[in-house]
């Protein structure tokens, strides 16, 4: 929107040709989301404690959990406010790109507010009725994938890239939408079955969305994609303001989730923000790296389908609780070096996820 104003102000100053760097509206974008986060950040927790919209805990769970009760939770509000205003304001809204993930973000939002408000404010335990929510979380994966495919305007769109591999190039074809499909549903349960502890979804999540926006930038700029060695994605590169926005909201949002946590995003923040990891990681073609950035989240996912199989098989859990930070809480871990030793391993599968770019 402001890129708009920016272009026909150049008419009378050049010095607002600054806004056509796609680098310089990026950083913008952080800033912009981080500013918004911290500013109604404390009255949306004022609000939601006046209204009663607090934390059930399992009484089956680690006992400090206890403590968390009443905790205000959907703050995750907050953060999908902040990352549509600043993507509005610093993207170009002429982008297709920008749109698919902005809506696929927005719509998976849409569902974690309804789970979210089934089981706060309606007080059913239950929520969103699992079958329905996997209903319409598959209604718009599958339409994001469809779209996607259909408007492709070039075989790199829809070309499964290898890691670590120079020429290996795998084209996906009509497959491209089931696989996409996956991608956006898997990644956003993967996020969702993560946030469970103070911080521990949305430092990785921040995490994840600044190594995509270095993808996205890559990806989208002719030189850079020659030089490294990707498929160039004409457009994709607007995709790493979304990315900054994701920063910038995500660490507003931590001032107040970190330990111990004053709110946390629950279903409406952390569906709609795996959604949008997914979602980016489509559009730059990097879906198998976000499943080496993203080991954390993997790494819940599979507790939890290896101690619902094993359970079911054997009658025996194979962890003391699950997802797997649970496990390790119950083996008498504090809260804190779960979380900050989850943290430390996703800084070093970002880091090893980025070295792909250059080590093909």
């Amino acid at each position: 929107m402001l890129l708009w104003l920016a272009q026909y102000l150049q008419q009378f100053n050049s010095g607002f040709n600054v806004f056509n760097y796609l680098t310089f509206r990026t950083i913008l974008g952080v800033l912009t989301a981080l500013m918004i986060s911290l500013l109604i950040g404390p009255k949306m927790i004022a609000w939601l404690t006046r209204v009663k919209v607090g934390q059930t805990v399992r009484t089956d769970g680690p006992q400090t959990h206890l403590t968390k009760s009443g905790t205000p939770t959907m703050g995750g509000t907050l953060i999908l406010v902040a990352i549509a205003i600043s993507t509005l304001l610093w993207a170009n809204l002429n982008n297709r790109f920008v749109w698919v993930v902005l809506l696929v973000t927005m719509a998976f939002g849409v569902i974690g507010f309804a789970d979210d408000y089934i089981k706060l404010v309606r007080k059913d335990p239950k929520g969103l009725i699992a079958r329905w929510k996997y209903f319409w979380q598959s209604v718009v994966g599958i339409a994001a994938a469809v779209f996607l495919y259909q408007n492709a305007q070039s075989p790199a769109e829809t070309t499964l890239i290898i890691p670590f591999f120079k020429t290996v190039l795998v084209p996906l074809g009509a497959f491209y939408m089931v696989f996409t499909y996956f991608v956006i549903v898997g990644t956003s349960n993967a996020v969702n079955l993560t946030d469970g502890l103070d911080g521990l979804a949305i430092v990785p999540t921040v995490m994840v969305a600044g190594a995509l926006a270095v993808f996205a930038y890559a990806t989208g700029n002719t030189n850079f994609a020659s030089y490294l060695q990707i498929p160039y994605i004409a457009g994709v590169g607007e995709v790493a303001i979304f990315c900054g926005a994701i920063v910038g909201a995500g660490l507003g949002f931590l001032w107040f989730n970190t330990y111990p946590a004053m709110v946390f995003m629950g279903d409406v923040g952390a569906l709609a923000l795996g959604a949008a990891l997914g979602t980016v990681a489509v559009l730059v073609r990097q879906e198998l790296v976000l499943f080496v950035m993203g080991g954390v989240f993997v790494m819940e996912t599979v507790s939890v389908m290896v101690q619902v199989a094993s359970f079911k098989l054997t009658g025996r859990r194979v962890f003391r609780m699950a997802p797997i930070h649970h496990h390790f809480e119950l083996k008498g871990w504090p809260e804190p070096r779960v979380i900050v030793r989850f943290w430390i391993i996703t800084v070093i599968l970002v880091l090893a996820g980025l070295a792909t770019l250059k080590i093909r």
